[in-house]
């Protein structure tokens, strides 16, 4: 299987289930609540490692307990810490998550030391971005850091994907140093000044998008399916059904599976089945990182649906 370097965010989520989510100033009652290890950066690098990669997390936890159990979650499934450094200034980043009966949820996230990390951090794990077969980025830490990690990835020729999470505006030299961008269609949105709401217009914005640099590009669209355009071929994927309990990071499996698929040799068509179907599985798990199918769970899920 293949390397795959993950440099961005590592937070402890505190996840409430709610039978709906509460309006501007009401208090209601929920129920189950569980701490989970997120972070957009760590989930995917859980993720990778859970379907058989080698993976090296890059980024920065505070000096407690939040970022023990951080570190030790990509340790248990044997994802290598080695740069994942500790912020004596900073807390851990914390997401705070609600959760209600659709599955659909908000998201409150506190950076903590996540908005330490630095281009020097990526320096410092430069042999491991570039041995890797696959970068993986994202934007919960400072686009400095994630504009110079892409230039060194390009520069050794190694596969780049890019979450544009959470959404902002974003410049045409870090899009085009893209190799895949994974926007959903929030963040599409926000990136192209279209309204992406279905297949037609994500396969616009996705056009346009490749336009601006990005070489393959995939746009989610949660219970739609996907998009993707490679600048010759539109690729529309339709969704597994599953019973959804939490969506929260379905996105960052999908971002996962794609990559490990891709640096793995699989060709965009078998990368988009695999990458659809681990995000189905990991709306079916209360929790971020809990979630994330093992390579068996994906394979026998995939051969139970073919």
């Amino acid at each position: 299987m293949p390397k795959i370097a993950v440099i961005g965010s590592l937070n402890m989520d505190l996840v409430v289930r709610t039978p709906r989510l509460p309006r501007p100033g009401e208090t209601i009652i929920g129920r189950e609540f569980i701490t989970a290890p997120g972070g957009k950066g760590a989930n995917q690098a859980v993720a990778a490692a859970k379907l058989g990669a080698s993976v090296s997390m890059v980024g920065r936890v505070g000096a407690d307990d939040f970022g023990r159990a951080l570190r030790g979650n990509l340790r248990a499934v044997g994802a290598d810490d080695t740069h994942v450094f500790v912020e004596e200034s900073a807390a851990t980043g914390i997401a705070i998550i609600e959760v209600e009966d659709s599955s659909q949820n908000t998201i409150v996230v506190a950076p903590g030391a996540n908005a330490h990390v630095t281009p020097v951090d990526v320096d410092a794990a430069r042999s491991a971005i570039t041995s890797a077969h696959g970068l993986i980025v994202q934007l919960e830490i400072p686009l400095d850091a994630v504009l110079h990690a892409l230039r060194l990835a390009r520069r050794a020729s190694i596969l780049t994907v890019l979450n544009p999470a959470p959404a902002q505006p974003l410049s045409s030299e870090l899009l085009g140093l893209a190799d895949v961008l994974i926007p959903n269609e929030i963040e599409a949105s926000l990136l192209t000044g279209l309204e992406v709401r279905d297949f037609e217009s994500a396969e616009r914005a996705a056009r346009q998008l490749h336009e601006r640099g990005a070489r393959v590009v995939v746009i989610t669209l949660g219970e739609q399916g996907s998009v993707a355009w490679d600048g010759n071929v539109v690729k529309g994927v339709s969704p597994f059904a599953v019973k959804a309990i939490d969506t929260t990071a379905a996105g960052d499996a999908f971002v996962a599976a794609l990559t490990v698929a891709r640096a793995d040799g699989h060709d965009l068509d078998a990368a988009l089945r695999e990458a659809s179907a681990a995000g189905a599985l990991a709306a079916t798990i209360l929790g971020a990182q809990p979630s994330m199918p093992t390579r068996a769970e994906l394979d026998e899920f995939l051969k139970g649906a073919s």
